[in-house]
């Protein structure tokens, strides 16, 4: 079998699933004590100062630049892909091992499930929750910088739907073009976003904008990909989240 390894972006401790697949990631470590049994993203190659704006990238570029592996993925301490079949207690539809194997005998790439924004597209939720400069910036980039990209740019912002959450795992030779590309990208932006003035939320957003990239790139490259669900093991407030979702949007169109 080959060799797995899906880093698990984390800042402080959490109860974690005992599969050898999984390798707890100590985010923003420069910044934090050490938890125990956990790799550390401030160590070799790293970006870990980072981490208030670039949130779990900085456990991506660690694993890229340190870490060996056939495929490397990255999921989230609460947020895990999931075995097809629902039911029963959150953390046991963690997807094993075996099952992301299985899933990338289909394909190179496993992806989560899209998500459905309904209402708005992917360039309208943006600028409702965020700053549209970001986007602005990131376009400019492109059309400088790697103009092949546009057409996918422009199609992802359009639609409804994407693959959001920054998670992912890829065969090593698509994340290292992948990572190549992307960080190319989000360093130049840093150099056009003042993000120093954003609130601790919108602080985040190069972690933001590599979740509306992902697409771009992957459609860009004629990525073949599957999918996976998402378990997300908290509860989630989806009134509040709704609630908050459609007040962006009023508050935005008013004059």
């Amino acid at each position: 079998m080959e060799n797995i390894k899906l880093l698990v972006a984390m800042h402080k401790a959490y109860c974690l699933p005992e599969d050898a697949v999984y390798a707890p990631i100590q985010v923003g470590g420069v910044h934090i004590p050490g938890m125990e049994n956990a790799l550390r993203d401030d160590t070799g190659e790293n970006i870990s100062n980072k981490n208030r704006s670039y949130c779990e990238l900085t456990a991506l570029y660690w694993g890229w630049k340190n870490l060996q592996a056939d495929y490397l993925g990255l999921v989230h301490y609460r947020r895990y892909f999931a075995r097809r079949m629902p039911g029963g207690r959150k953390f046991d539809r963690i997807a094993s091992g075996t099952e992301i194997h299985a899933a990338l005998e289909k394909a190179p790439v496993i992806l989560p499930k899209k998500r459905n924004y309904w209402i708005e597209t992917t360039y309208t939720q943006y600028i409702h929750a965020h700053h549209k400069e970001d986007l602005d910036a990131v376009q400019s980039i492109l059309a400088e910088k790697y103009a092949a990209y546009l057409p996918a740019y422009a199609a992802v912002m359009g639609r409804t739907s994407g693959h959001r959450f920054n998670m992912f795992v890829m065969r090593r030779d698509i994340l290292d073009a992948y990572c190549t590309w992307l960080f190319d990208v989000l360093a130049e932006a840093e150099k056009r976003i003042d993000a120093d003035r954003y609130d601790a939320y919108n602080g985040r957003v190069y972690g933001f904008l590599a979740e509306r990239l992902l697409d771009v790139w992957m459609e860009t490259n004629h990525i073949a990909y599957t999918e996976l669900p998402v378990v997300f093991l908290e509860n989630q407030h989806w009134l509040k989240k709704g609630t908050a979702f459609l007040s962006r949007k009023i508050r935005y169109r008013r004059p």
